[in-house]
């Protein structure tokens, strides 16, 4: 891709955030302090979970630099995708149009975005950092974005809490946020569950995370 950081080059996204703004903050501030953050490949568990869908209407929940989104949208899906640092979306929307790949970007938190309901045949979250509240607003945001007939797609690390136990000094803790047992928990007889499992994570050459070995995949279909 292209490395043209001109203010003409990379549209910004300083203005209509809805969200929290220590939450964007905190991401941005993150996303300055690198000039690539992730691999600019697509998720592993993403290309291996859609290879059978057939493209519609797809949402990738925290998109991070774009890798995820301009991939479905090459691959025929209508893409939006949200993401609350502006840093990584002002990367993200470069790359696509180096790709040449249409994706409508929303700069805002999932919980406060007013998704239209019921509008994604595929909702994509892959690793989300979703905080969790005593409303459970993050999980049922998920669940609310999927149409009838769509898949809900939530792949995350596996083995957090142990690691987290290991490293009592370490500011991160897994109990402030989003995980896929909280959101299967919610499932009920509208959805089936089509994978719910632990399998080796197919991690892209460099970015951050690598060293995550293993994923946690929840794959569900909202029926009606």
């Amino acid at each position: 891709m292209a490395d043209d950081t001109s203010a003409e080059a990379l549209p910004t996204f300083t203005d209509g955030y809805v969200g929290d703004p220590s939450v964007r903050d905190e991401w941005d501030t993150r996303y300055s302090e690198r000039q690539q953050l992730w691999s600019g490949q697509p998720n592993g568990a993403l290309v291996a979970e859609v290879a059978d869908l057939s493209p519609g209407r797809a949402l990738d929940v925290g998109c991070g630099e774009g890798a995820d989104a301009i991939w479905l949208a090459r691959s025929g899906w209508d893409v939006t995708a949200l993401e609350v640092s502006g840093v990584a979306l002002a990367r993200a929307a470069a790359h696509a149009r180096d790709a040449g790949a249409d994706v409508r970007w929303v700069h805002a938190g999932l919980a406060e975005a007013a998704l239209p309901p019921a509008s994604f045949d595929l909702v994509s979250a892959q690793y989300p950092a979703l905080l969790r509240t005593p409303d459970s607003a993050a999980e049922r945001a998920l669940l609310d974005a999927v149409a009838p007939g769509g898949v809900l797609l939530l792949v995350h690390h596996a083995g957090m809490d142990e690691r987290h136990a290991e490293r009592q000094d370490d500011a991160f803790d897994p109990a402030d946020y989003v995980w896929p047992s909280m959101v299967a928990a919610l499932l009920g007889d509208d959805w089936r569950i089509e994978v719910d499992e632990r399998r080796p994570r197919v991690v892209p050459e460099g970015g951050a995370g690598a060293h995550h070995t293993d994923d946690v995949v929840l794959r569900a279909r909202r029926l009606r």
